[in-house]
């Protein structure tokens, strides 16, 4: 019998596997759960699994929890040797027909049943991002489109312009309003979120901004108050005063996702974002600007893992992390509709290296579990590696008090 510690380690390091490699199940086994309960359905922009595209009706849910705690994005892939059954209403996760866990399916928020003013589901408006975690948060995605499209500079692993939800003809709100936005943010928060990230598709440069600064306000009213702990996600702006204008508005951290380190392979990876945004070096000197004005903890920016040699990933999250910036490792999933499809992602051990080295780097930093959350859209391993050296999961908790 290991550790406490370690047996986390090990649910964490089955999470990172689960999400590369994905799980399969037999059609139908959802059914009765998602007919329960219609919020715990599955909605994305994207998929990895083209049966789903081309569904007419599926049911599946959006995320599960494992018998530790940790909460798990679904990713489906029919050959994966990792498996979701069912047996009289009790679910369990088994590898090559051996079962491995139960798992459970958490409680979707509130908000997920309401609707606003105007008559839009809130459920379409944000997407809870924290998986099960005591610390909520929300993302919205305020378009379902990105511009450089039509240009032919989509980011090479971007999934957003090839697929259009998950059922067949299904479309979701291709534009969000910042009324729709600023009622869901609050109801959201009343029962017990409280960060956002508001991100989406390219759009110009100054319609960009008017927008951000919109929903800010909206939200703000909606609230009753002047600040709201929400991350604005942006292309690096050519004039660096913008970068002023989000923070103005009451945005408390601020987003540059670089995706990739080096202007080589950034020119090669994100072609719109150099077209768009001045290129790597202007996009680096705007995260710059963005500490000074923001300051240190309080600007992020997302690396895709998988798509470069380690050591050149690795310079680039310690160089961001030293200036105070926190940094997000993403393990590259090639998803279906994105110019990289059909590709392979690196090993399970390779991305499980980059994210223990990568939490060590934001720890060199003095990046706290506290800034980790209020600066990222999603719960990331980043988060659960500190909580389980912290021994602050839920988990630690019921220990001593079994111990008592």
């Amino acid at each position: 019998m290991g550790s406490l510690k370690e047996k986390l380690y090990e649910e964490l390091k089955l999470k990172l596997t689960l999400f590369i490699e994905g799980v399969s199940y037999e059609e139908g086994i959802f059914d009765k759960l998602i007919n329960n309960d219609s919020t715990l359905k599955k909605q994305e922009y994207c998929t990895w699994d083209k049966e789903l595209v081309t569904k007419k009706n599926f049911n599946l849910p959006y995320t599960f929890t494992l018998e530790n705690g940790s909460g798990v994005p679904i990713v489906v892939d029919r050959n994966s040797p990792y498996k979701i059954e069912e047996n009289e209403g009790i679910f369990s996760l088994s590898y090559k027909n051996k079962k491995i866990s139960d798992i459970t399916f958490p409680k979707a928020p509130e908000f997920y049943s309401k609707f606003t003013r105007d008559g839009a589901s809130m459920r379409n408006i944000a997407s809870e991002s924290s998986f099960g975690s005591e610390d909520k948060s929300i993302i919205v995605s305020y378009s379902t489109e990105c511009s450089v499209k039509d240009k032919g500079q989509t980011c090479l692993f971007c999934t957003m312009n090839g697929t259009k939800g998950l059922e067949k003809g299904e479309e979701r709100p291709p534009w969000k309003y910042p009324n729709q936005i600023g009622e869901t943010v609050k109801a959201a928060y009343d029962e017990g979120f409280s960060h956002l990230t508001i991100t989406g598709g390219f759009v110009p440069e100054r319609r960009e901004m008017e927008y951000y600064l919109d929903v800010a306000d909206s939200i703000k009213e909606a609230l009753g108050r002047d600040e709201f702990n929400g991350t604005a996600c942006i292309g690096a702006p050519l004039d660096f005063s913008v970068i002023d204008k989000y923070k103005e508005a009451g945005f408390s951290t601020i987003a540059f996702n670089t995706e990739v380190w080096g202007k080589n392979y950034f020119d090669i990876i994100c072609p719109g974002k150099v077209e768009e945004c001045g290129g790597f070096d202007n996009w680096i000197k705007a995260i710059e600007y963005a500490v000074q004005v923001f300051g240190r903890g309080k600007v992020r920016s997302n690396f895709v893992c998988g798509l470069q040699p380690k050591e050149v990933l690795l310079e680039g999250l310690e160089y961001l992390a030293s200036i105070g910036v926190v940094t997000v490792a993403s393990s590259w999933i090639p998803g279906i509709g994105s110019p990289l499809e059909g590709h392979r992602s690196p090993t399970v051990d390779w991305h499980w290296d980059v994210q223990l080295k990568h939490a060590d780097i934001l720890r060199k930093y003095g990046r706290t579990y506290e800034e980790i959350f209020n600066a990222t859209p999603n719960r990331n391993f980043a988060h659960e590696i500190y909580q389980i050296e912290d021994e602050t999961l839920p988990i630690f908790k019921k220990q001593e008090l079994l111990a008592k």
